[in-house]
């Protein structure tokens, strides 16, 4: 059944130890275009934690917005709270997350992240099964979030077959 008049993705958000650094990577390197910025905001009772799930002592100085490729949007924050955990998880930490993201030329875009000497998580690696023609390869944010590229200029077996499954 699903939830009712869900449409699509809307944006995602994350939290950065430094937001004129994640700025610097998102615009110069991944190429996002600057929205706009919201805050401070913070509470002294707790709506931080009833409506956020964080400390209630939790601010939020400022969170900016930026929009990828014309339609995907982050909403990128900078929060100070007491406890703040500042590594931000592997994929297998509960919780943990990469963000993948779609381009045309996979080996061009790994040596344009090279370039800018952000850090890339081994080679290039070709997908086998449902995915057989997707190539992909992670990469680290300065602050350490993992990314990924993937590229499938001519499908992905599961996508091309799924027509005959029918």
């Amino acid at each position: 059944m699903g939830m009712p008049g869900l449409q699509r993705l809307d944006h995602i958000g994350f939290t950065v130890p430094d937001l004129d650094e994640a700025q610097r990577f998102l615009v110069d390197v991944l190429g996002c275009e600057y929205l706009y910025s919201l805050g401070p905001f913070s509470d002294e009772g707790t709506w931080m934690a009833d409506h956020l799930n964080v400390h209630p002592r939790a601010t939020v100085p400022e969170n900016r917005f930026f929009r990828l490729g014309g339609q995907a949007v982050f909403e990128v924050f900078s929060y100070t709270c007491p406890g703040q955990r500042r590594e931000p998880p592997r994929n297998s930490d509960i919780g943990g997350h990469h963000v993948a993201l779609y381009v045309d030329d996979l080996d061009a875009a790994v040596a344009h992240l090279r370039a800018h000497d952000v850090t890339v998580l081994g080679e290039p690696t070709a997908s086998r099964g449902p995915h057989d023609g997707q190539r992909w390869v992670y990469f680290l944010a300065p602050w350490g979030m993992q990314f990924e590229l993937v590229s499938y200029p001519h499908g992905r077996a599961f996508f091309r077959d799924e027509g005959s499954h029918r």
